[in-house]
């Protein structure tokens, strides 16, 4: 059987290059960290919904670069002139809008990272004109920094996302499995892992696998024909 059933085995998130699936959606922002080494001022602000693709592509250009991969939320205890001395990207800018020290940190780094002729990949969800920082100096900064935005899933990129966040948890979908979801969720990277979160538990809680009466369960609709 191609299920794991009864074992609460980790799940293991691949993030290497190979299992990034290149669609219209995204292809800009790959193409972009392919070209890290051109990037205009040393710098690239990344942005999208959420679950689209922008942790995946940040280890994909740390594997390229180097580079250290640091939560804007994580700045506050950093030791930044050590960070600043090799490329650094920096996730989930948009979480420290309320936090001034946090906004400060991220400044200086900026200024350090690109005084030593490093590299800086930003990322946050939305437009960086709606992350919220309130510094005027690192909101200056961030304005010069080329965007690029990974946009709303089209129907390859969001099948190839179940069947990776299934793979991730050891759970191997037939086809018609896949088409029955896409046809029944909310078409967003979001609603994709949290179904996908769901049927996993659902499909361990229960020692079942994973089939389209589990996933009409889980969705809370009637079950399927058969």
């Amino acid at each position: 059987m191609a299920h794991q059933l009864g074992l609460n085995l980790p799940s293991r998130t691949a993030l290497g290059r190979d299992a990034f699936f290149v669609a219209p959606s995204n292809a800009m922002a790959m193409a972009m960290i392919d070209g890290w080494r051109g990037w205009a001022g040393g710098k690239l602000a990344l942005t999208g919904p959420q679950g689209s693709g922008k942790t995946h592509l940040t280890h994909v250009w740390a594997d390229l670069s180097g580079a250290q991969i640091i939560s804007a939320t994580e700045l506050l205890a950093a030791d930044i002139p050590a960070l600043a001395r090799g490329p650094v990207a920096v996730e989930d800018v948009h979480l420290i809008a309320h936090d001034a020290a946090a906004q400060t940190a991220l400044f200086h780094l900026h200024n350090l990272v690109l005084a030593e002729g490093q590299a800086l990949l930003l990322t946050g969800t939305g437009s960086v004109a709606h992350w919220g920082l309130t510094l005027p100096d690192l909101v200056s900064r961030m304005r010069g920094a080329t965007a690029v935005e990974m946009d709303a899933p089209d129907d390859a990129l969001l099948s190839a996302l179940l069947v990776k966040l299934l793979a991730d948890r050891q759970l191997t979908p037939k086809p018609e499995l896949i088409n029955y979801l896409m046809t029944r969720m909310d078409r967003s990277f979001a609603a994709a892992i949290a179904l996908v979160d769901r049927l996993d538990a659902a499909s361990l809680a229960q020692k079942r696998p994973l089939t389209r009466a589990l996933a009409a369960q889980v969705l809370d609709i009637a079950p399927p024909q058969t």
